[in-house]
């Protein structure tokens, strides 16, 4: 499949060198594929073939990136783009700093995150998936609904500086199951991420759903009293809220730019729990890694955090060049998160549910509407929703109407930070829309805070 993409690339660099042209050549196709479901029923069915070409042209302190959906096998409107990036560049403004074009120094040719089994996937095997999970949870009052979205990413780079290429091709999926009552409103929900046809796991998914849907229907619903609470996140959670952090943390540009609580005198020093290890990790094939960055580097184990302590900013190539810093391999299009896990044991929902407590234990599987409220502080806030439980101290189970959370990273992952479960999870934090751009996160199955603060409580579901 990379044949037929490094020809092309080729064509397009030999044009610009012709032309003397000082440029970069991104490469991005994407194969996607959605089953949408409503109501109990599929309500959308659909797929797309996509090719886009960026184009980036150098001339001193001056850059202009240019963007097209292409068809491959038209080359000429692929030329006029470069023939317009190179106009655009020449009329830029000039930037305070001089941005280094990409160098690739090997032909490199990764597709250790491709799946063939599950490129192949078929709209029967989608439908089935749904079927499976929802097989006998479904009634006149609980509808099923949810989403199976899959595809293939392929990426290639090029530049005028050297004939090598690099090749990128990964597989994804991302399962998002909802069962929601009709009358009285409350939803529970069931998340699979996938990067291999073998991560496909729908019975897992139908025994998470049992659970809370027995809960669900047979356990009293609250308002919970505001105050502070030992809480449980679940992997969607925290998985999301790293996500966030990833930007308003350790990103060496966002700090210098001043939205990020941590500063360079934090280097070294203890700003987490010794129990948080946070690693970019481009050997964790469920996060949908790469080998190099767009700009050639080659992509290591990159230690952020260990026991606590910050060891480093995150900085692409942009960022360093103009604050004058060392780039560390993280012009990507996404970096590969993975919180290390813990000492506890606890596999699944109902193993959670079924450990004895002292004290009473919010369960917070799912944050929506999550926001940043203030980057400098690293305060961020969001509700739960989908599966919250609240696990009382003599054993039995409320269902809470939805709270809301607003902390600072600092609180969750510092001295409060009670445990992590020896299990992890891959949470999938890809978009729906623009380019296809798989995305997850590995963490802590479940990661336990104590002292958090419900500032909100709903009174209804």
């Amino acid at each position: 499949m990379q044949h037929n993409v490094i020809a092309l690339l080729k064509e397009l660099r030999a044009y610009a060198l012709v032309k003397g042209i000082q440029a970069a050549i991104f490469y991005h196709e994407e194969e996607s594929y959605l089953m949408r479901f409503a109501n109990s029923a599929i309500s959308l069915n659909t797929n797309e073939h996509l090719v886009r070409l960026q184009i980036s042209v150098y001339a001193g302190n001056k850059r202009a990136d240019y963007l097209i959906i292409a068809d491959p096998a038209q080359i000429e409107p692929m030329k006029r783009a470069i023939d317009t990036a190179a106009e655009m560049a020449s009329l830029a403004e000039p930037l305070s700093y001089t941005p280094t074009v990409p160098v690739y120094d090997e032909d490199v040719i990764d597709m250790r995150a491709f799946d063939p089994f599950l490129a192949g996937t078929t709209n029967a095997e989608r439908l089935e998936f749904f079927n499976t999970l929802a097989r006998g949870l479904e009634t006149e009052e609980l509808k099923l609904s949810g989403v199976f979205s899959n595809g293939i990413t392929t990426t290639a780079q090029i530049s005028t500086e050297s004939e090598h290429t690099q090749f990128f091709a990964c597989t994804d999926a991302s399962i998002t199951a909802v069962l929601s009552h009709q009358t009285l409103k409350w939803e529970v929900n069931a998340l699979q991420s996938a990067q291999a046809k073998t991560d496909l796991d729908p019975v897992a998914l139908r025994s998470e759903l049992v659970f809370l849907v027995k809960q669900y229907s047979e356990q009293p619903a609250i308002q919970l009293p505001l105050g502070k609470y030992t809480v449980v996140f679940g992997a969607a959670a925290v998985g999301d809220i790293l996500d966030m952090f990833n930007w308003y943390g350790p990103n060496g540009g966002m700090m210098k730019r001043g939205y990020s609580f941590l500063s360079e005198e934090s280097l070294g020093k203890q700003v987490f729990s010794a129990r948080f290890t946070l690693t970019d990790d481009p050997r964790c094939l469920p996060t949908y890694p790469v080998s190099r960055d767009l700009m050639g580097k080659r992509r290591e184990r990159f230690p952020l955090f260990e026991g606590g302590v910050l060891r480093a900013f995150l900085w692409e190539q942009d960022d360093a060049d103009e604050f004058g810093a060392e780039a560390t391999g993280h012009s990507l299009y996404h970096n590969n998160l993975v919180l290390s896990g813990g000492e506890k044991t606890v596999g699944s929902l109902e193993a959670l549910a079924a450990l004895p407590r002292e004290e009473d234990i919010l369960y917070i599987p799912y944050l929506h509407y999550m926001n940043v409220v203030n980057p400098t502080a690293g305060i961020f806030t969001g509700s739960s929703r989908f599966g919250a439980l609240l696990l009382r101290k003599d054993g039995t189970i409320a269902v809470p109407y939805n709270v809301r959370v607003t902390q600072t990273f600092e609180d969750l992952f510092g001295e409060r930070l009670e445990w992590l479960s020896r299990e992890q999870s891959a949470h999938n934090v890809s978009h729906s829309y623009g380019l296809r751009n798989p995305r997850a996160v590995l963490v802590p199955r479940f990661t336990c805070v104590k002292g958090v603060e419900i500032s909100h409580s709903n009174s209804s579901y």
